[in-house]
């Protein structure tokens, strides 16, 4: 096989944006209902981020040491998530507009950050024209086939009287799920991917897209994709094994849920909580000790080719589950042994926003909450430090960003793996205990290291032991 995924990505620190809470731009008018900017989020309402918003707080962003920026969907929609799309061709009109969008991808290029957008292709919704038609048109609409539809007359909203009538997403009547197999369709959502690509966006991350069970669909869709830009990264959110879909032909990656639940597990080992996990779609999660971590994530580095490993999307949370830190029942110190492992591990890591100041969430909708651009005592100012302090050292450790990944020893609440690319090496120690571990460097690579973290040198020779604090982490760099 002849995989090839984007050199870029393998070099990227992503940052995911829901847009209706992330920032709110003046220069965008603002519908008369919002929810006030910060209260506890809602199913329904809207509290109204926008994407001149995103542009003003790039410096935000920047300074994180953030290359690409995935967005949750941006197209109209009559939703605040903005899943239930109207009009594939038009951004929404509370986001600003196709215009916020161009300043948006511009103002990101300018600063040599990639566009990544959400493809919503496995439905749209009950305000999009080719549904609308079939509700009002019945049998006799000219798109009969774009849907699984009928008997007649349809039934689109919720009523245990009347039956839907119609294949939805998992049920649910606002998502009308397409018919794939209808050339129209295909070639209609294919000239979607086409146009946006076409405007300069950078790739396309997939909602669900396991639910368009054809493999000659996505192999088109990446054929079109790639023919506008070779260097465009497809990642799908595919929660299990992804092995059919990373052939090399359909999808660059996936959204790596398997990395979330071994960082819960051995992180927050002590403080986890199910009940939030379960009801955020993540499970139960059993804790897990160093060296069964150690050997999970070893499994995960060679899970897939490593040309796909590397352009693997790496997250501890997202818009679909509780955030990190309050499913470990809001322990800093896992929260920050987490960001430090995602940051320094092997694949593409992506942070949630806010979760670079320690924002909490439950479930959703409460894991969508308002970015506090009004409230900045409320940040988390050393989960701040720490994230641009791993950021910092990736981007100038080739060894973190495309080197493979060794566990040196795994025991005793004491894991220690090296990350080497060529001639170069890194190292990275933690310790999940409550209290100090000492740890012995035999099986590092003699010389004299700095410690991204505390600043400290460190001289490796014969026999050197080292002291790792409680619940802490050292990386080392080549001094």
């Amino acid at each position: 096989m002849d995989i090839r995924t984007p050199d870029w990505v393998k070099d990227a620190v992503f940052y995911q944006i829901f847009p209706d809470r992330f920032a709110q731009s003046s220069r965008v008018q603002k519908a008369g209902h919002l929810q006030p900017w910060g209260e506890p989020p809602s199913f329904h309402k809207y509290q109204g981020g926008d994407l001149l918003g995103v542009v003003e707080h790039l410096d935000h962003i920047a300074a994180l040491g953030v290359t690409a920026i995935y967005f949750c969907p941006v197209f109209q929609s009559a939703s605040n998530h903005r899943y239930h799309t109207h009009d594939y061709y038009q951004v929404d009109p509370m986001l600003g507009g196709n215009a916020a969008l161009r300043e948006l991808i511009d103002a990101a290029h300018a600063r040599g950050m990639k566009v990544v957008l959400d493809g919503v292709f496995n439905h749209a919704s009950r305000g999009f024209f080719q549904f609308s038609d079939l509700l009002e048109q019945g049998e006799d609409s000219a798109y009969l086939d774009w849907f699984h539809a009928g008997p007649f007359p349809l039934s689109p909203y919720d009523d245990d009287s009347k039956p839907a009538n119609y294949a939805a997403w998992w049920g649910n009547r606002a998502l009308p799920k397409f018919n794939t197999g209808t050339q129209a369709v295909r070639e209609f959502l294919w000239d979607v991917a086409e146009y946006w690509m076409r405007q300069g966006i950078d790739g396309w991350r997939l909602d669900v897209p396991n639910e368009i069970d054809d493999d000659d669909f996505w192999r088109e869709f990446r054929r079109r994709v790639k023919a506008i830009d070779p260097d465009a990264y497809i990642v799908g959110e595919i929660w299990g094994d992804a092995g059919r879909w990373l052939q090399g032909d359909q999808f660059d990656a996936v959204m790596n849920y398997p990395f979330t639940r071994p960082c819960i597990a051995y992180f927050g080992a002590h403080t986890i909580d199910n009940a939030m996990n379960e009801a955020s779609g993540t499970g139960h999660v059993e804790p897990m000790g160093a060296e069964q971590f150690g050997a999970r994530m070893t499994e995960a580095a060679a899970a897939y080719p490593l040309e796909i490993v590397q352009a693997q999307l790496n997250l501890l949370d997202s818009h679909d589950t509780a955030r990190y830190l309050s499913v470990v029942g809001g322990d800093q110190t896992a929260h920050h042994l987490a960001l430090t492992f995602q940051l320094t591990y092997l694949g593409a890591p992506c942070l949630y926003y806010g979760d670079e100041i320690g924002l909490p969430g439950g479930p959703d909708p409460d894991c969508r909450r308002a970015f506090p651009w009004n409230d900045v005592p409320s940040w988390n100012r050393d989960t701040l430090a720490l994230v641009r302090k791993l950021t910092a050292v990736r981007h100038v450790t080739p060894a973190f960003q495309r080197g493979n990944f060794q566990v040196l020893h795994a025991q005793n609440d004491l894991l220690i793996y090296a990350r080497s690319h060529g001639s170069e090496c890194a190292y990275v120690l933690m310790n999940t205990a409550s209290e100090a571990r000492m740890a012995a460097l035999n099986a590092l690579d003699a010389g004299d290291y700095r410690d991204a973290l505390s600043g400290q040198t460190v001289t490796v020779v014969a026999d050197t032991v080292l002291q790792v604090a409680a619940r802490s982490a050292v990386v080392l760099t080549r001094a």
